[in-house]
């Protein structure tokens, strides 16, 4: 474990302004409206695990499930897809001379300017079927470029949504590049969850979309957390909460650490440079959904802003946590959690097991701990591998107290 105080020259509670548009709470309220025309729409669960929090020595932990998100078992549903209907919400508004409200989307009027869309973009598994969701809610076209780690079982996932598919060698930065090369030269739109100077815009409404997060953690919990850690990759998803937690809460948000594998741990390096860096390459980590080697532009600008500190986890700490919550302490709930989605408890483990660390982020007994699981088990077959049982077993489990 590496730890890494937040020590950048802008680093307070408020966010730049074109920041604090997008994860305004105004935006939240549009990410609602477009989220209730979808199916499955309710909030995910918000579970409470007392007997956890007694076993670490902190007074709460609650974990929200986004492995029931929209039927997609990722917190990935609510961004892409969002931003693809936004993005044809936009483009119908300009085609018929008048402006389109949510309420509208579905009708065969929008539908019709949607068929003549097409989005592309790349992904390790979950940012590509929410686009490709979003395709097919809208009937737009979506083909979603893979690289070469992405499982035969998240590739047939997307698939499913009637994506056309496109293979490419290397790594998911890799992907990226292709998919905006590959766009410009078709004059399709590239819906990317990470943002690059000149490209911001898109990435905006994709982490617009994950306040819908916060918004119903705050409804389901009867205390505000004293501490939150959040697992990165490019880092849109913890920008997204972090930054509408200081939107909504502004100084009195809780505390934020951004957790990430030591073997892609590109905010990190980024807040120890004080400027977004691209980290090297060593060995693929098991924490596939966060293999990312260069971070978002607008979401370091985010975190540079309001995350309290930036660390790092070993391999072993996420088959751990996943064993860890499919075999709960006491009544506490039977949580399903991918490789990727509890890294955030991982890192909250890792940091009280260092009491000099946990004074300094003034974490203990009193701490109130929100983790979010951002992902289900959207690889089955190796959810069974390191957890000895199928995903479907976990989830019958019972007990426990959820919301």
């Amino acid at each position: 474990m590496n730890y890494f105080f937040n020590e950048m020259p802008q680093y307070q509670s408020t966010l730049a302004p074109q920041d604090a548009a997008v994860l305004s709470i105004e935006g939240a309220a549009e990410v609602r409206r477009i989220l209730d025309l979808r199916d499955h729409s309710q909030p995910t669960p918000m579970h409470h695990l007392p007997a956890l929090a007694a076993q670490l020595g902190v007074a709460d932990i609650h974990i929200k499930d986004e492995g029931h998100r929209l039927g997609l078992g990722s917190f990935k549903a609510l961004g892409g897809a969002y931003a693809l209907m936004r993005l044809v919400q936009a483009e119908a508004s300009k085609r018929l001379g008048r402006c389109v409200p949510a309420q509208d989307l579905l009708t065969s009027e929008v539908r019709a300017i949607a068929e003549q869309m097409t989005f592309a973009c790349a992904t390790d598994g979950n940012h590509g079927r929410s686009v490709a969701q979003g395709a097919q809610i809208m009937g737009a076209r979506a083909v979603i470029l893979v690289h070469s780690g992405v499982s035969d079982a998240r590739i047939q996932a997307i698939a499913n949504f009637g994506a056309d598919i496109i293979r490419v060698k290397g790594n998911y930065d890799d992907s990226v590049t292709e998919a905006s090369r590959v766009s410009a030269e078709k004059g399709w739109t590239v819906l990317s969850d990470t943002s690059w100077p000149g490209y911001e815009d898109i990435p905006g409404l994709v982490m617009q979309g994950y306040t819908a997060i916060v918004q119903e953690a705050l409804q389901q919990l009867s205390d505000r957390p004293t501490h939150v850690f959040l697992q990165a990759g490019v880092g849109g998803f913890a920008a997204a909460i972090a930054g509408h937690f200081a939107v909504i809460e502004g100084e009195h948000r809780p505390n934020v650490t951004v957790v990430e594998p030591d073997r892609a741990a590109c905010l990190m390096d980024s807040a120890r440079a004080g400027q977004p860096v691209r980290t090297a390459e060593t060995e693929p980590t098991i924490m596939a959904m966060l293999e990312c080697y260069e971070p978002s532009l607008t979401a370091f600008r985010v975190l540079s802003r309001v995350a309290d500190g930036f660390m790092t986890v070993g391999e072993q700490t996420a088959p751990a946590v996943m064993r860890l919550l499919a075999n709960p302490q006491g009544d506490d709930p039977a949580i399903v959690a991918g490789e990727s989605g509890a890294v955030g408890l991982a890192g909250a483990m890792a940091v009280l097991g260092n009491p000099e660390l946990s004074a300094k982020i003034g974490l203990g007994a009193s701490s109130r701990l929100l983790f979010i699981n951002t992902e289900g088990a959207t690889d089955p077959a190796l959810y069974q591998q390191i957890v000895g049982r199928s995903p479907a077993e976990v989830a019958a489990q019972t007990g426990g107290d959820s919301k």
